[in-house]
């Protein structure tokens, strides 16, 4: 049921979000019957009469899939839809099946996608055009990935005198290289350090398959083949052109761009010779130019030396005569008494591409043109609807005839608005929130950015101001905070909010942690939902029981939290009681009448006590599992004893974190062998912790301290570390296809920083990722099902390979695990133990094993003990095995071939 909640937050979060640009609607499929909000007649292009019938023609799909789809189960779908006009207009609904068996219903959006349709069409046609360009190439293009050769276009065939890309492919790139070359060729790609970077072009030369050496120009870019970082190469035959530059440079250079300015100057930058465009583009005549300094003439630093430096071509911002600026493609040549310009004015086409690319980058939001006067030139379609304000009463007007409020309310002076800000400084502004009061009377929130609408170095400047209607997005947020520190099955504090209100604490706080005793038997007899209505009785029970100033909290499954402020010990001893008799009351369920009991750990804390939050929600923790150790049904304090063991405790997680520094920890290795090849083809990695004073720390102690603590990261990347850089000797002591098996922790899972980790291991050890299989339990996949499938998913994308541990200790389904990128799964020891001796746990075993089948994973049976279990699992067509039967933990070089 938490699940399920969970699931239903996030789908009405993600519709919700969807809201500022979509309209929502909602049909009821007990009587088919469909509502929306305003909006929807415009985006279909229908009048209002004409709604309901087009929008039943384009939900008609999802509605008969929602009728036999499961709750919560979300649609999407993309049709096109005429327009009154004759256009098509793309729309995407998307939709969520909610409600119950009995009455279901679809909640969903429609949003107007034409743009993407367009998008992705013209994305598809510029892969075709690259990739005939590529083809149809006359210069050869090659890719090569970590030094080997991965691809070769047939020009690049042609170039070396191959026969087919085949001689090309899989050697190293070096084989066509002069060896002269090759040391400039790797400064050069060893430079490009992001994707698309490239060099400038260099000369090169390379060995043809006859030994013949070619001149060639050469082009590296940074770029990915198949995921992978990679270089494209691109090579021109140069040997014609430098046989004839050295006496057509100088022609070539003043007839190539004759209708751009072209300037001849001697080494010292004097003008030589002014063509015509020049005085056109510059607004100077040749005679007041030739004879002085380029740099003086363009208005700007010209230096053709840093121009030829920079490979020969540059950008740069010229003037006029008149002081007006002017944007400059310079071109260098060098020639015997000096250099040759050619200067292109792109000002017009750069101004023009810096319009199109603001206001089309603003189009789904409202966009104001604000001119250097301060006044509104123009405004899209979408700032009329989001101001309820024509845009004939906008244009002409001062930016103020929007006023703004910030966050608390006051008035926004003009001089602080974020176009004022960018006019007078040319420095964008981002997000701001302000509150704008529509001319309707409604107020709604906006998030205003504003950017220069060309870089130039005169001010005030024109600016493109871009806002988005953020109101609903702020409602939700609210919502989500709520959610966020609430539990969403009995609407308490949940563990969050707790934590906080504990560290925040000014007055002495009493902590009662409350759990259920065997309230797993009602889980496991009458179902989950029947456990979650005694779940959402006993927190009202609780809440009811609990003082007006007290906080009530549920932080997970079964336990519940109640913090009391200003209470003596026999008050506290009172409210235990009072919060016990709660629970004990009959409680009826589905026509059950059910006898729960509570077993209640105490702490006491004063507003001085170093604790926070978590270390006094450990400590009633502690205290609640020595009140179940003592028969359940009552309530301990945490006292002396319970402080003594936690300083050991303490003591261990301190040495622990100084374990793997001071060489204690060692991994040892189990191995795991394929029932049809009987040999060892992976191996599991174990963690064991060899204490200076108390000896050997077992596992079951050191692992749960960890996990409990930052320490369970710090230990896992330390096992990921060892044991990938230990790959190499295993296999030579196990076998080449020897494969690695690493256990995650439920933190390890949650954590954002295991991903980078992994995929750094991979890339310093060299390891292939399809060797390393990470291992994850079944109740850690379960404890939140979404974060885990996010976080798998980036791991299968790295290529490692991911298992299933301890499969039916848990409450998932092989229908839950088959939406999960996962490859192995093993079963827990406890079936396997029964085996030979129990005929039910052969047929569980067998059950698993099969559904395992279906859907392609391969099945790994755990606590192989002995020679009856083998032949069972052996006979049930289990793949691989592992246990003391087949192999103890051991030190790597203990490992052995055969299992």
């Amino acid at each position: 049921m938490d699940a399920e909640a969970k699931l239903d937050s996030g789908v009405v979060a993600d519709l919700a979000v969807s809201a500022d640009a979509a309209i929502m609607w909602w049909f009821d499929l007990t009587t088919s019957s469909a509502t929306w909000m305003p909006g929807m007649g415009e985006l279909l292009g229908v009048p209002d009469a004409g709604i309901r019938a087009r929008l039943g023609e384009l939900l008609e799909p999802l509605v008969v899939a929602a009728r036999t789809a499961a709750v919560w189960q979300d649609f999407t779908l993309e049709q096109p839809n005429l327009m009154p006009d004759g256009t098509t207009r793309w729309v995407q609904v998307r939709a969520c099946v909610s409600g119950d068996a009995t009455a279901k219903g679809l909640t969903g959006v429609a949003t107007d996608v034409t743009r993407r349709h367009t998008d992705r069409q013209a994305l598809a046609d510029l892969a075709d055009r690259y990739r005939l360009l590529v083809e149809l190439s006359p210069d050869a293009i090659a890719v090569h990935e970590a030094g080997v050769v991965t691809y070769a276009n047939p020009a690049g065939i042609r170039v070396l005198g191959a026969r087919s890309s085949a001689e090309i492919v899989g050697r190293p790139i070096t084989d066509f290289v002069h060896p002269a070359s090759i040391p400039e060729m790797m400064r050069r790609i060893g430079a490009l350090t992001t994707p698309g970077a490239a060099s400038e072009p260099a000369e090169a030369a390379i060995v043809r398959f006859d030994g013949v050496t070619v001149d060639v120009e050469a082009v590296s870019v940074r770029t990915t083949w198949e995921g992978r970082p990679a270089f494209q190469v691109i090579l021109r035959d140069v040997t014609a052109q430098k046989a004839a530059e050295a006496t057509l440079h100088y022609q070539a250079a003043l007839v190539a761009h004759v209708s751009d300015a072209i300037i001849a100057t001697t080494a010292d930058g004097i003008v030589t010779t002014w063509n015509p465009a020049a005085e056109t583009v510059y607004g100077r005549s040749a005679a007041e130019a030739v004879g002085r300094h380029v740099g003086t003439m363009v208005g700007a630093r010209l230096d053709p030396v840093d121009v030829l430096r920079l490979g020969g071509v540059t950008h740069a911002v010229h003037r006029r005569a008149d002081g007006s600026t002017l944007v400059i493609r310079v071109s260098a040549a060098e020639m015997d008494s000096g250099y040759v310009l050619v200067c292109a004015d792109e000002t017009a086409r750069r101004r023009a591409e810096q319009h199109f690319t603001t206001v089309v980058a603003s189009l789904e939001e409202g966009v104001f043109v604000v001119g250097q006067t301060g006044l509104i030139e123009s405004a899209n379609p979408a700032a009329e609807r989001i101001l309820g304000v024509r845009e004939e009463q906008l244009v002409g007007m001062s930016t103020t005839v929007v006023p703004l409020y910030d966050e608390r309310g006051a008035r926004v002076p003009e001089a602080d608005y974020p176009c004022a800000l960018t006019r007078r400084t040319g420095l964008p502004h981002n997000g701001r929130i302000f509150r704008v009061r529509r001319r309707d009377g409604r107020d709604i929130w906006l998030s205003v950015s504003c950017r220069p609408l060309n870089q130039v170095s005169t001010f005030p400047a024109a600016v493109v101001v871009s806002f988005a209607d953020i109101t609903e997005r702020r409602s939700i947020a609210a919502r989500l905070e709520h959610d966020a520190t609430h539990d969403a099955l009995t609407g308490l504090a949940n563990r969050t909010l707790v934590i906080r209100h504990l560290t925040s604490r000014t007055s002495t706080m009493s902590v009662l942690f409350v759990d259920l005793d065997k309230f797993k038997v009602i889980n496991d007899s009458l179902g989950h939902s029947a456990g979650d209505k005694v779940l959402r009785i006993v927190g009202e029970r609780l809440r009811r029981r609990a003082r007006g100033g007290d906080l009530v909290g549920r932080l997970g499954g079964d336990e519940f939290v109640v913090v009391a402020h200003a209470m003596t010990h026999g008050e506290v001893c009172a409210l235990a009681q009072h919060l016990r008799d709660a629970v004990v009351a009959p409680v009826l369920v589905d026509g059950r009448q059910l006898h729960l009991d509570a077993s209640i750990g105490i702490v006491t804390a004063g507003p001085d006590d170093p604790r926070d939050g978590e270390d006094l929600v450990r400590d009633a923790d502690v205290a609640m599992y020595q009140a179940k150790s003592q028969g359940r049904g009552r309530h301990v304090f945490f006292d002396v004893d319970l402080r003594e063991r936690m300083q050991r405790r303490l003591q261990l997680e301190q040495d622990l974190r100084d374990a793997a520094r001071n060489e204690q920890l060692a991994v040892v290795y189990q191995p795991i062998v394929d029932l049809r090849t009987s040999r060892v083809v992976s191996v599991e990695a174990l963690l064991r912790w060899a204490h200076p004073v108390h000896g050997a720390i077992s596992p079951s102690e050191f692992i749960p301290l960890a996990e409990e603590s930052d320490l369970i990261n710090l230990l896992g990347g330390h096992v990921l570390r060892t044991t990938t850089e230990q790959v190499s000797g295993l296999r030579a002591r196990v076998g080449p296809d020897c494969n690695l098996a690493v256990n995650l922790s439920p933190r390890q899972l949650d954590d954002p920083r295991l991903v980078p980790a992994v995929q750094d291991v991979l890339r310093t050890t060299g390891l292939s990722p399809s060797t390393l299989c990470l291992e994850i339990t079944e109740n850690a996949l379960m404890r939140d099902p979404s974060i885990a499938a996010e976080t798998l998913s980036a791991l299968r994308e790295l290529g490692v390979r991911l298992a299933i541990d301890d499969f039916g200790t848990g409450y998932s389904s092989l229908a839950q695990l088959r939406r999960l990128p996962i490859d192995q799964l093993k079963i827990d020891r406890s079936f396997v133990a029964a085996l030979g001796e129990c005929r039910d746990a052969e047929e569980i075993v067998r059950s698993i094993i099969m559904m395992a089948h279906a859907v392609n994973l391969t099945v790994v049976a755990e606590g192989v003990e002995n020679a009856r279990q083998l032949d069972v699992l052996r006979h049930l067509e289990c793949d691989q095995v592992q246990g003391f039967h087949i192999g103890r933990p051991t030190a790597p070089e203990n490992l052995v071939t055969t299992g």
